[in-house]
């Protein structure tokens, strides 16, 4: 690491040499910008957008807007006369349990290392801190700002956290918040159980950048030449309306699950005024799916019914022509006699 900063921690009279380490790194994959057909770097040019000119580092200055197209010009040598009396110091102000500082608060995180001869005062401060379990509140100068910073220790080290000030939080304005909602009592043990369900203790390095890691394998495989191999994608829930009290019930029990334990059987509390709408809802389904098939089946029987006298109809119907046809057969043998001719003598 290279330090970023040198100067000392005021600790009432005593002064600790120390510098200043930044203590996180983002992992974040950069890009350049190029040109698609060749790959160029594309590169910005610093022109002036009244003259039209491209202007060198050395000719820009900092500019306030102060409305209206008027603009006020700060030089370096305003800046340099500046109250800054803390520029090197790292001024303590008081101590404060650590839980009073709202995490909202902090900024950016440096390491300090203790310079030449201030080891000792520096492990004293250190000691002090842990024994007495609080957090120092200072003041410090960096890059031309004042900012307000705790001190406290992490792994046997000093971590100096820069701070927003208060001013720089912005009041949550939302609507809901003048809204009258009532959680019932249910929902409420429902969700608490939810809670217990999935808590664990806090172990950051079991969570993974997923995003970044499949990134990097697109560009593994692009500079090997290779085909990417597309992971599968997690089946999202759906984003529609659901029974709260239903899907705090299923979050509990695939929590269980994931931690080995079995789900939680239903009927063992009061109904809610959901669950009981849900069962008779599901009763209603249930007997409006057995009475069509009721009536189909009556249907049926009916249709049987009404077909069999007509059945036997026609079969009488068929017998008494065939007895009609049988009588009809002598008289037509008599008549067929008397029409023959005669044989002569």
């Amino acid at each position: 690491m290279r330090a970023i900063w040198k100067g000392a921690v005021s600790f009432g009279l005593v002064s600790i040499g120390v510098k200043l380490y930044s203590a996180t790194e983002e992992k974040d994959i950069r890009f350049h910008q190029v040109h698609r057909e060749d790959g160029g770097r594309i590169r910005y040019k610093r022109t002036c957008s009244v003259c039209g000119e491209e202007v060198t580092y050395d000719d820009i200055a900092k500019g306030y807007d102060i409305g209206g197209g008027e603009m006020v010009i700060l030089t370096d040598e305003d800046f340099a006369d500046l109250p800054l009396t803390s520029s090197r110091a790292i001024d303590v102000l008081e101590f404060v349990p650590a839980e009073q500082v709202d995490p909202i608060l902090y900024n950016k995180a440096y390491f300090l290392e203790p310079e030449g001869t201030a080891t000792k005062p520096y492990v004293l401060l250190r000691d002090a801190l842990i024994d007495s379990e609080r957090v120092a509140i200072v003041k410090v100068a960096l890059r031309q700002r004042e900012q307000l910073a705790t001190l406290r220790v992490r792994e046997g080290v000093l971590l100096l956290n820069t701070m927003l000030w208060p001013d720089e939080i912005r009041t949550p304005d939302f609507g809901f918040l003048d809204e009258d909602l009532k959680v019932r009592p249910p929902e409420l043990a429902m969700a608490s159980s939810l809670i217990d369900s999935m808590t664990g203790e806090f172990e950051p390095d079991v969570f993974t950048d997923d995003y970044r890691a499949a990134l990097q394998e697109v560009i593994d495989a692009k500079v090997e030449g290779r085909e990417v191999v597309q992971p599968e994608e997690v089946e999202e829930a759906p984003a529609a309306a659901v029974d709260l009290m239903a899907a705090l019930k299923a979050s509990v029990d695939r929590a269980r699950a994931a931690r080995g334990e079995q789900p939680a059987r239903g009927g063992g509390g009061e109904p809610t005024p959901i669950s009981s709408a849900r069962s008779a809802q599901k009763a209603a389904e249930k007997k409006a799916a057995k009475a069509p098939a009721k009536k189909t089946a009556t249907k049926k029987t009916a249709e049987k019914k009404a077909a069999e006298p007509a059945k036997k109809t026609a079969a009488k119907k068929t017998a008494a022509k065939k007895t009609t046809a049988k009588k009809a057969e002598p008289a037509k043998k008599t008549a067929a006699r008397k029409t023959a001719p005669r044989k002569s003598a």
